[in-house]
């Protein structure tokens, strides 16, 4: 679903990141400790700007203080409108909102739960049948 939500705003010249939780907060960590600091802060800018960021697997990421504070760092500036753009993020996650305000700070779970709609699927995972079909 956030693969066709994507190609639907890419056609009509919008910018998407697409990444799964775990990456894309361990490259935001790695770039603020690197020393060789990217003078116009594009990584995160790009992270804070994109139209549509699909943040994939939340809850799948090791969890510390900085990738807590990174994480309600995005939500919420892309939440507030504080990039001075309309920015709109999807999140994929198997937690239900039960697990989110317990893995998470209150702050990053009172905003998921107030801001996004949540939609549940359920079926099959698609993955594990295609791979079932090969063996």
């Amino acid at each position: 679903m956030s693969n066709c939500i994507a190609q639907e705003l890419l056609k009509k010249d919008k910018t998407v990141l697409y990444q799964t939780a775990p990456v894309l907060l361990d490259r935001i960590i790695d770039y603020k400790m690197s020393k060789q600091k990217d003078p116009n802060n594009t990584i995160y800018q790009s992270v804070l700007n994109v139209d549509l960021l699909i943040l994939d697997d939340l809850g799948t990421e090791s969890l510390n203080s900085m990738k807590l504070s990174e994480l309600f760092t995005i939500l919420n500036t892309r939440i507030l409108n504080l990039n001075h753009k309309i920015t709109k993020t999807i999140i994929s996650t198997n937690l239900n909102i039960k697990d989110i305000f317990s893995n998470y700070e209150e702050r990053i779970g009172s905003r998921i739960a107030g801001y996004y709609d949540i939609y549940c699927f359920f079926g099959d995972d698609l993955r594990f049948k295609k791979n079932k079909g090969s063996l």
